[in-house]
């Protein structure tokens, strides 16, 4: 039972040390009352199994699942087990990866990739919608609902003058400021559903989380910043394992410029073949069945749980 060890690393990630013994014993306090709470939702509803997915809401309905022998399966979005997935894993019937993980082997885990929206399979409508010709090369640039502030201003200087279809969703932080250099340029603040960009383009520039399945969903060639932010730097894991793959280039933020994006871009679009092979390296990485596997993995967990 990991409650004592999931309590104290949880006050010891949030940065409370014996020096600040007040939030310590606040942050206990809380964890504690997470739990309760958690073990009275699960005597209200009696689940047959319980989904984690991590992060630290996961955390106490987790542990409460196993303080009450209801099975538990965890899914894990990122290249590596975030700190509720680690601690509740010995504990879990299955850990469903979105990607291979060192060390993480045998029947207790499973890679299935991570879950992405349904597949738009009508191209040329989906190209009709946005504006891109049908016999236009679209590139894709992206990098999240709030945005890439450096992928923005990198692709504005790298594609004003392009040859090619820009289809630019550039976010809601930067989209007030941003202006398209010319017809041949999309700019919008959001695409929603999604689908349809990706469906309409020919290579994506984005950030490499888990958009990268679904770049890979529609066999997407790309061009991947990886946010220098994120936690345990699984954006540049992500990145590589799709550069590895052949279906990828990856530029570092802190490298990232109009003058090297244009050029990237351009090496790969002005070749056929390898543009070719990159889309193909990509689409042999997707798994569009990843919900249905996980799914299918909650439910055998409910089964197995005795009357």
């Amino acid at each position: 039972m990991p409650s004592a060890g999931y309590v104290l690393e949880t006050i010891r990630v949030e940065g409370i040390s014996r020096s600040n013994p007040f939030k310590a014993a606040r942050a206990l306090a809380k964890a504690v009352a997470s739990l309760r709470t958690a073990r009275a939702i699960l005597r209200r509803h009696r689940p047959a199994a319980v989904l984690g997915g991590g992060g630290y809401v996961a955390g106490p309905v987790g542990l409460a699942a196993v303080a009450g022998r209801v099975p538990l399966v965890l899914a894990e979005a990122d290249s590596h087990l975030g700190l509720t997935n680690r601690l509740l894993a010995p504990w879990a019937r299955r850990v469903c990866l979105a990607f291979p993980l060192e060390g993480r082997h045998g029947d207790r885990y499973r890679v299935t990739g991570r879950p992405v929206p349904a597949t738009v399979t009508d191209r040329a409508g989906a190209r009709a919608e946005l504006g891109i010709a049908p016999d236009e090369l679209c590139v894709l640039v992206f990098g999240g609902s709030i945005g890439a502030r450096s992928i923005n201003e990198a692709a504005l200087g790298a594609f004003a003058d392009a040859p090619f279809a820009v289809l630019h969703v550039a976010g809601r932080r930067d989209f007030a400021s941003l202006s398209a250099p010319g017809s041949h340029y999309k700019l919008f603040e959001y695409v929603t559903p999604f689908g349809p960009a990706l469906a309409a383009a020919d290579l994506g520039v984005a950030r490499a989380g888990g958009s990268i399945f679904e770049l890979a969903q529609y066999g997407l060639p790309a061009v991947l910043v990886p946010g220098p932010w994120a936690t345990a730097d699984h954006q540049t894991t992500n990145a590589r394992w799709m550069e590895r793959a052949g279906a990828a280039v990856v530029i570092p933020d802190a490298e990232l410029t109009a003058q090297r994006l244009a050029r990237t871009v351009g090496e790969i679009v002005g070749d056929d073949a390898r543009l070719s092979q990159m889309a193909a390296a990509s689409l042999a990485l997707a798994r569009p069945r990843a919900a249905h596997d996980i799914a299918r993995e909650v439910l055998d967990a409910a089964r197995s749980r005795p009357a």
